[in-house]
């Protein structure tokens, strides 16, 4: 299972929210870059960041921050918010970025993902299918689709996707655990590297997921209030030929 540390910015700090509402911000650090560096220091192998402001704005905001991110990190990385045109794709994975995550778009345009794919490969394209009650979520959470989750991903296979992360809102920043039964139905109906994201409190959620066959799991504010170490998450979790390879 491959595990992602997560980094959330937000006014170029990193932060948590609780179940996506940005005024429930708690603030970790003035840094992120260091935040990253710290997570590398403890095993990650893979980073996950996301640009909260981006996610509302509809277009990269917090860009120098994810720069800094990248270019004094060695692992890959994966971002997601606000990525919704072929440019910014472009963009994001020339500065360095090893896969970013499109939400809202992959909703409104399906096919958008089908292009991106064509253009910069499977491994480079990632869709994050954020759900309230089963239904998909976009424009940083405010809006819900009459979309499920699971029509969601099904698309997404046809049009060559191999990646999601799949995120159940009222669990994401709540300690609560994460909502393995659906997580393990998208994985299991769709065949796809689903990563579970939302409610990771303690080492038993990780060991939960990592029974069930889950492929990937995003650790958040388990991390930052320590009630995960990732060191010994990564030895017992996560194996050497699973990190991905930029």
């Amino acid at each position: 299972m491959q595990l992602y540390p997560a980094i959330d910015i937000k006014g170029g700090q990193c932060v948590r929210l609780t179940q996506g509402l940005f005024d429930q911000a708690k603030i970790y650090s003035d840094t992120p870059s260091e935040m990253a560096r710290l997570w590398v220091q403890k095993g990650a192998s893979y980073l996950h960041l996301v640009d909260l402001d981006g996610a509302l704005a509809g277009r990269s905001v917090n860009e120098p921050v994810i720069r800094r991110i990248v270019e004094s990190v060695s692992v890959p990385v994966q971002l997601g918010g606000g990525i919704r045109s072929r440019g910014t794709v472009r963009d994001l994975l020339f500065m360095g970025v090893s896969r970013v995550i499109i939400g809202t778009k992959a909703v409104e345009r399906p096919e958008f993902i089908r292009e991106l794919i064509e253009e910069f490969g499977e491994e480079r394209i990632v869709v994050g299918v954020d759900a309230k009650d089963g239904l998909v979520a976009v424009e940083g959470w405010e809006k819900v689709s009459s979309m499920t989750a699971v029509e969601l991903c099904r698309t997404m296979k046809r049009y060559g996707v191999r990646h999601i992360v799949y995120t159940d809102i009222s669990r994401d920043g709540m300690l609560s655990g994460p909502n393995v039964a659906a997580t393990k139905k998208l994985t299991e109906e769709t065949g796809l590297d689903i990563i579970a994201s939302g409610g990771v409190s303690c080492m038993e959620d990780l060991e939960e997921l990592y029974r069930n066959g889950i492929r990937g799991a995003i650790i958040g504010k388990a991390l930052y209030e320590k009630r995960v170490d990732l060191s010994e998450a990564v030895r017992r979790y996560q194996q050497p030929s699973e990190t991905f390879i930029p």
